[in-house]
């Protein structure tokens, strides 16, 4: 009896620390940038747009859901027009990762048309957020 409700105890404890773990995941959440900070040697290396905000997510060849983001960062994008898409292999460049403190994969940042990151992303970022994120940089 003692091995069921230890077994089921433990079961509960592993979903509410999983539930806890990835309640944020995909969720896109704003970054409070200084004013005067703007593109220059921090993201020289990224390529970002100049006409408008642009989306860089970090990524690798064995990360499954990098595959996802790399969808929905495309379609939305394709959507929007005038928004920048790079993407970072983390294994070829983990010196930009550690600058931007990429700790999971995918991260995605999005960055205005200064080149300051204004919104951040740990998971596969949903359209709709991620939509709802760029348009006002876009004004």
């Amino acid at each position: 009896m003692t091995v069921i409700v230890a077994t089921v105890a433990a079961g509960v404890v592993a979903t509410l620390a999983g539930w806890l773990l990835t309640r944020r995941s995909g969720n896109i959440r704003e970054i409070n940038s200084e004013p005067g900070q703007g593109a220059d040697a921090d993201t020289a290396d990224l390529n970002l747009s100049r006409t408008g905000p642009t989306v860089v997510h970090f990524s690798a060849p064995w990360c499954g859901p990098c595959d996802r983001v790399r969808r929905v960062v495309a379609q939305v994008c394709d959507d929007l027009g005038d928004v920048g898409h790079v993407e970072v292999d983390l294994d070829a460049n983990p010196a930009a990762a550690r600058r931007f403190s990429v700790l999971s994969l995918p991260t995605t940042l999005i960055f205005d048309v200064d080149g300051r990151p204004r919104y951040r992303a740990s998971g596969v970022p949903k359209a709709a957020d991620l939509r709802s994120a760029l348009v006002p940089l876009l004004a």
